[in-house]
């Protein structure tokens, strides 16, 4: 399936209150709650997201869940009929408060971020655009631009480039570039080493 302008979403999967890019696609089954993805990003099957931003030309596998629900700790009970109490009385309402505290702690996904099968991001994290997010990492601290987390709980490894090739990579803000833009430079992408693609682009 060529992908468009339009949004691409599986027939199964659950979209509800969010925004999405050009480009973008939403796999099987999976749920997008008040959530914004940007242009050319996709979420494979059984993804789970809720109260996020995610950047543009993210690639996030199978089986992630970004924001998984919380619950109030604090109280005599952490159960769900104190905040749904909807679905166990009659005449109760949903506790809108709660869900304002759930909001207030929002993901959010830099751009050209890959998470790996399995991941699960928890409330209130941030990953820096370029990271790398290695198949099943709990990711419970904010991740660093162009840096590689990985493990239980998720750690930075490495770094995919030098801060200075990553400052760089900051400043040239290729994913701001255009369609046309991007396929005239598709052979750079996939030719070039990092240094000379930076150097042909900058300035």
């Amino acid at each position: 399936m060529q992908l468009g302008p339009t949004p691409a979403l599986h027939a199964t999967a659950h979209v509800e209150r969010s925004t999405l890019g050009r480009y973008t696609e939403v796999g099987a089954r999976t749920s997008l709650i008040e959530t914004t993805m940007g242009d050319y990003s996709y979420i494979s099957p059984d993804g789970d997201v809720i109260y996020s931003t995610i950047g543009k030309f993210c690639s996030i596998a199978a089986s992630v869940r970004i924001n998984p629900g919380n619950h109030p700790q604090w109280r005599a009970s952490q159960s769900h009929f104190t905040y749904r109490a909807s679905k166990y009385f009659d005449g109760e309402a949903d506790e809108a408060e709660f869900f304002d505290w759930r909001r207030s702690t929002p993901c959010a996904i830099g751009h050209d971020v890959w998470i790996g099968h399995g991941v699960t991001v928890l409330a209130g994290v941030s990953i820096g655009t370029g990271a790398i997010i290695g198949s099943g990492a709990v990711v419970a601290k904010d991740v660093g631009p162009y840096e590689i987390a990985v493990g239980v709980a998720a750690k930075t490894v490495k770094r995919r480039f030098p801060v200075v090739i990553a400052d760089r990579l900051m400043a040239l803000s290729w994913w701001d570039w255009d369609h046309e833009q991007l396929r005239h430079a598709l052979p750079d992408f996939r030719a070039l080493s990092i240094e000379a693609f930076l150097e042909k682009y900058e300035g």
